[in-house]
C-alpha cells in the first residue's frame, strides 16, 4: 500500500536539487527519488516539478511512497515504562526502558520508542524512512536512558546535523569488570562489523573512526563504575571499546563478560545507561541538557557490588 507523506522543505535543504532533497528527507537513493519525481509522485506546492529544480525552504512537498518489500513498520502502541522527560513543539526527550529498540528493524518484533510515541499520541517528524521517522540517534534495545526524538521537520534536520558534526554531548555510565588502567583515558580505535559475521562489532583496522573517553567514578572489588563521553556514535561503541580494554560491561555476554558476576549482581543485560544528553535546542538555539536516573536493576547491581567491596 502506498503511503502519502507531506512536509515542508527544512531550512537546511535550501537550494538543493529536488531529487537530492527527496533522497535525504525520505532515506531513498537518488535514483529512486528521481523515479518518483518522473512519474508525478512528488509535488512541490501542489505542482509537478523536475528532478533538477532547486527547492526553497518552506515549500510544501507531497510525496507518494510505495512501501519497500519487507520493510519493517512501526507498531503504534504505548510502551510501558517509557517516560517523557521533556516535550515541546520541536522535540520530545524520553527515558527509554530496557527491551525497547529505537525503531523497528528487520528481525526485531519487540516494542520501539517510535511506536510508543505514536501509540501515546505524540507527533513526530515525518523526515527519514518511514520505519525511523523522527529518530535522530539510537540506543541499543537493552541500553536504557535519555533519548531525543524530533517532532518538527526543522528539528530533525538540525539534530541530525548536530549528531553528525559531534556537537551533541552524550554521557553514559557503565559498570565494567575489573579496573581500567589508567583510571581515566581515551580509546581511539576504529570499529566495524566483526569478521565472524555473527552480529557483533569489533575494533577492526580500516573501520570507522571511533573515540570514547572514560573516567572512573568509583572502583569496587570486582568492578568499576565509569563515566563515559562519546565523540562518535558507532553501533555498540562503548561495549566494543570496553571489551577491547578487557573490561567489558557487566552482563554483556555478547562481548565476553563473566556470567557468574552478572548473576551474582542480578544483571540480565549489559550494565550501560545513557545518563545525559545536551545540545543546542533546534527551535530556540539555547543549550539544553536532560538527565536520566538509573533504573532499578542497575541501581541494585551497584549497591550489591559496593556491598561486596
Amino acid at each position: 500500500m502506498s503511503e502519502q507523506r507531506g512536509l515542508p522543505v527544512p531550512d537546511g535543504l535550501e537550494g538543493e536539487r529536488l531529487d537530492a532533497a527527496i533522497s535525504r528527507l525520505f532515506g531513498l537513493s537518488r535514483t529512486r527519488a528521481a523515479e518518483l519525481i518522473g512519474v508525478g509522485d512528488v509535488l512541490v506546492d501542489g505542482m509537478a516539478a523536475a528532478k533538477s529544480d532547486r527547492v526553497q525552504a518552506g515549500s510544501w512537498l507531497d510525496v507518494t511512497l510505495p512501501p519497500p518489500p519487507g520493510a519493517p513498520v512501526p507498531v503504534a502502541e504505548p510502551v510501558p515504562g517509557m517516560r517523557v522527560i521533556y516535550e515541546d513543539d520541536d522535540i520530545v526527550v524520553v527515558d527509554k526502558p530496557i527491551g525497547v529498540a529505537a525503531h523497528p528493524t528487520v528481525g526485531w518484533t519487540g516494542p520501539t520508542v517510535l511506536g510508543g510515541l505514536l501509540g501515546a499520541g505524540h507527533r513526530v517528524a515525518t523526515s527519514g524512512a518511514a520505519e525511523r521517522q523522527g529518530i535522530v540517534h539510537r540506543l541499543d534495545a537493552n541500553t536504557t536512558g535519555a533519548m531525543v526524538v524530533a517532532k518538527s521537520e526543522s528539528a530533525y534536520s538540525l539534530l541530525k546535523r548536530a549528531f553528525k558534526e559531534r556537537t551533541v554531548e552524550k554521557r553514559y555510565h557503565a559498570l565494567v569488570q575489573g579496573h581500567p588502567d589508567p583510571l581515566r583515558g581515551t580509546v581511539d580505535a576504529p570499529i566495524d562489523r566483526h569478521p565472524s559475521g555473527d552480529g557483533r562489532f569489533a575494533v577492526v583496522a580500516g573501520g570507522k573512526p571511533s573515540v570514547t573517553h572514560y573516567d572512573t567514578i568509583e572502583a569496587f572489588r570486582a568492578a568499576s563504575l565509569l563515566d563515559i563521553r562519546l565523540e562518535t556514535g558507532r553501533t555498540h561503541q562503548i561495549r566494543v571499546h570496553m571489551a577491547a580494554l578487557r573490561h567489558p560491561c557487566v552482563g554483556d555476554l555478547l562481548y565476553g563478560a563473566d556470567p557468574t558476576l552478572a548473576a551474582r549482581l542480578g544483571v540480565t543485560r549489559q550494565w550501560l545507561h545513557a545518563v545525559s544528553l545536551a545540545f543546542e535546542h533546534p527551535g530556540t538555539g539555547e543549550w539544553v541538557s536532560f538527565t536520566s536516573e538509573y533504573p532499578a536493576d542497575l541501581a541494585q547491581a551497584v549497591e550489591l557490588v559496593r556491598g561486596e567491596s
